[in-house]
């Protein structure tokens, strides 16, 4: 314990007294021109106005590099008073080739043309605001956080993430065009002498082709998110850009009727209920100043959102689901508080879901983000009402970051709170500093303590605590590493935060090492990959797991990309690990190797698939898990998509034996941009249930929408219990609509 805090400590020294030597890329801003003239918004940028200012300069970003485009690509950005215009010219020598696969809002899929443009409004080079669309003109808006760091199981992006802005397009023989509308009051910025600075990335993907023309010159080795990097955009400046403060009021009504099947009290027989549901609710975003928006929400409502999708646990460890819910994803890369994969302090999901994922009424909330002061804040607190499962709670969220050393570095801390009104109390806080040291070495402390009833509660001890130190090189070419020092104390309880095991410590990292190929190779990249973890209980002070790792990356210019190699495990059990209700694993020391891998087609084809596999040792047994995603864009008016999920164990020593099945189709139909519905079912032979999901949605505008959503679960194995489960478990019709009031 006392090299772990030896270790910190000089860490945190270097961080100190790390002089400010390290100045940011100094490259000249580029100046916005006011608009001068007219606009007729219509998809053809081809009024006077956009020719008085320069386009940009796109080159290659990949399959290789700083090549000249092959086709004629120009983008020019106006702005006045209440919108920054952007328009943008996509020449292409054969029409036909032009893909557009999709109306379906808020989608960007690979085979499909599209332009986007990334907008790191504060210019912190860390967070950006995307805006996509396609020659079918959808609207697809998205975050980017963390700067783009991400791997290809982890995606540094916030797809649900949705805003006002408008978007027409053009084609013709000549290619495809683009006009967008971003509303000022959708940009939250800052404003020093007259001046704004933003920092500014565009995209097109031309899948013909497979490559991506981009601008500025963002080179394609910081892995497979590159071109997403924020801290590599443009820095733009607009003068006399003036904050406009958003007033939206959006009100819903939803009306339903649901029917449930529910075993009774004393657990003899099913009983059958239905209820009928008229309700309303009301969500408001409000510029309190010009950095500064306040949303409430009051008798809040996610009838709309997709089922999640189902997983088979092999591990002894919880599983992670993505948030969903379209409130708590605006600007959710300001409460992002990761200490390591996907450990957090502050898990949304806490919200408004109780531990087996049920639903638990919110009352409302409310919630403040922006920047005051050089400081990045985002406050929140939301009320729920009682559930049969937990008392009615308030969940408060603190979050603040500010730029610290140099313009890729900050420091920040977090603090939440859970109160019950039974008495209950659970306090977390912790304080988080990243550090670009020199070039594209970076350094990540995290500290935090959590408070709660029945225990002993003392600060500045481990035992209720969690740290986090890594030390990365963010740069794919070459040799790259990540290694880290990680742990959680034996009485750590992050009350809406989210950890996959308790009462450890872990040191371990990732090293890989990796080519970028020539123009004549048909590879893009290649590469081994080490990773190694050591997992130690804090309290017994024992190795309770361990993981070395070798795989080979081969990214292939036709986009064809694998990933494989064995893995071999430790696993000392100190209780029993139940896999399901009659297959267990006993008590004791395993060690046992694997083969893993990742195969994926190119995703610029209209029939793709993506493929996992794990298979070998698993404890004292063998384990065979296969993962198939397919998808088939049939027309720009209808895709089918789904995955399948084999996994099975034997433990033939034992008699025992694990299987599952996992299964689910998707049907997307889509009429045009505004109007489509989606059909989902998912099947799993290990709760002996099929989910099936109907969404249909009108939405004319952003803000504006009219879903009518079927939900139904059905039971599969009638007779897997006494007394037998009937065939329907539960159904629900909604119709939910939402207007927005711009005031």
């Amino acid at each position: 314990m006392i090299r772990i805090r030896y270790i910190i400590s000089c860490l945190l020294l270097a961080t100190v007294f790390t002089p400010f030597i390290f100045p940011a890329d100094s490259i000249p801003p580029v100046i916005i021109q006011k608009l001068q003239g007219e606009i007729v918004f219509d998809g053809i940028p081809d009024e006077p106005a956009w020719q008085l200012t320069e386009s940009f300069p796109f080159i290659t970003h990949s399959p290789v590099f700083g090549n000249e485009p092959d086709e004629k690509t120009e983008a020019r950005i106006l702005y006045d008073e209440k919108y920054v215009y952007i328009g943008a010219w996509f020449y292409t020598k054969d029409p036909s080739k032009i893909l557009s696969t999709s109306k379906l809002r808020d989608e960007i899929k690979p085979d499909c043309d599209w332009f986007a443009v990334i907008i790191d409004s504060y210019n912190d080079n860390e967070n950006g605001m995307s805006f996509w669309t396609t020659p079918a003109g959808l609207r697809t808006d998205m975050e980017v956080f963390n700067d783009a760091n991400g791997s290809y199981l982890y995606e540094p992006l916030n797809l649900s993430w949705n805003t006002h802005w408008e978007v027409k397009t053009h084609v013709n023989e000549k290619g495809w065009f683009v006009e967008m509308l971003i509303p000022v009051s959708s940009l939250r910025f800052q404003e020093k002498d007259g001046q704004v600075t933003m920092g500014l990335i565009l995209i097109r993907w031309i899948p013909e082709h497979k490559s991506i023309y981009i601008f500025p010159r963002i080179p394609n080795e910081f892995g497979p998110y590159s071109m997403w990097k924020v801290s590599r955009a443009q820095d733009v400046v607009f003068h006399g850009l003036a904050s406009h403060k958003p007033f939206y009021i959006t009100p819903y009504a939803l009306a339903g009727v649901s029917q449930l099947n529910e075993l009774n009290e004393a657990e003899t027989d099913y009983e059958f209920s239905r209820d009928q549901k008229l309700d309303a609710g009301l969500d408001l975003k409000y510029g309190i100043t010009s950095n500064l928006t306040m949303d409430l929400t009051l008798n809040t409502d996610f009838a709309q959102v997709e089922a999640d999708d189902e997983k088979v646990n092999l591990t002894r460890f919880s599983l992670f689901f993505e948030e969903k819910r379209q409130f708590f994803l605006e600007r959710a890369s300001i409460f992002d508080f990761k200490i390591g994969q996907s450990n957090t302090m502050f898990y949304s999901r806490r919200i408004g879901l109780d531990e087996d994922f049920n639903l638990v009424p919110i009352i409302g909330g409310v919630r403040l983000i922006g920047r005051k002061s050089g400081w990045d804040i985002g406050l929140m607190n939301m009320q729920t009402a009682k559930s049969d499962s937990l008392p009615s709670e308030n969940f408060g969220i603190l979050r603040l970051k500010k730029r610290m050393l140099n313009q890729h570095s900050y420091m920040g801390g977090i603090y939440t709170s859970r109160l019950g009104l039974d008495g209950s109390f659970n306090q977390v806080y912790g304080l988080d500093a990243v550090v670009r040291v020199t070039g594209d070495e970076y350094l990540k402390l995290v500290w935090g303590q959590s408070f709660e009833n029945d225990f002993a509660n003392k600060p500045l001890v481990l035992t209720n605590a969690r740290y986090f130190v890594n030390w990365e090189r963010r740069w794919n070419v070459g040799f790259h590493y990540d290694i880290f020092l990680s742990g959680g104390g034996p009485d750590y309880n992050p009350g809406i935060g989210f950890q996959r095991r308790e009462d450890y410590t872990v040191y371990g990292g990732t090293f890989n090492y990796t080519w970028m190929m020539p123009a004549a190779s048909p590879l893009v990249r290649h590469g081994p990959e080490l990773t190694a973890r050591d997992y130690f209980s804090q309290s017994r002070g024992i190795r309770e797991s361990a993981m070395l790792g070798l795989h080979y990356l081969l990214e292939f210019k036709s986009l064809w990309q694998c990933y494989f190699g064995p893995e071999y495990s430790y696993e000392n059990l100190l209780e029993l690990f139940e896999l399901s209700d009659d297959v267990n694993i006993p008590v004791g020391n395993y060690s046992f190797l694997q083969l893993t891998g990742m195969i994926m087609t190119p995703m610029s084809q209209p029939l793709r698939m993506f493929l996992n596999f794990e298979g070998g040792g698993y404890y004292d047994g063998q384990v065979l898990s296969v993962t198939a995603m397919p998808s088939w864009s049939i027309s720009s008016t209808f895709v089918l998509s789904g995955a399948y999920i084999f996994s099975k164990v034997d433990f033939s020593r034992r008699e025992q034996h694990f299987l599952s099945h996992i299964g689910r189709i998707k049907a997307q139909l889509m009429f045009s941009t505004k109007l489509s519905a989606s059909a989902f079912i998912q099947y799993n032979s290990g709760s002996h249930n099929i989910i099936s999901n109907f969404r249909f949605r009108y939405n004319p505008r952003e803000g504006n929408d009219l879903w009518i959503v079927y939900n139904e679960g059905t039971n599969t194995d009638l007779t897997r219990e006494v007394p037998n489960p009937p065939r329907l478990a539960a159904r629900t019709v909604m119709l939910k609509y939402t207007y927005t009031f711009r005031l």
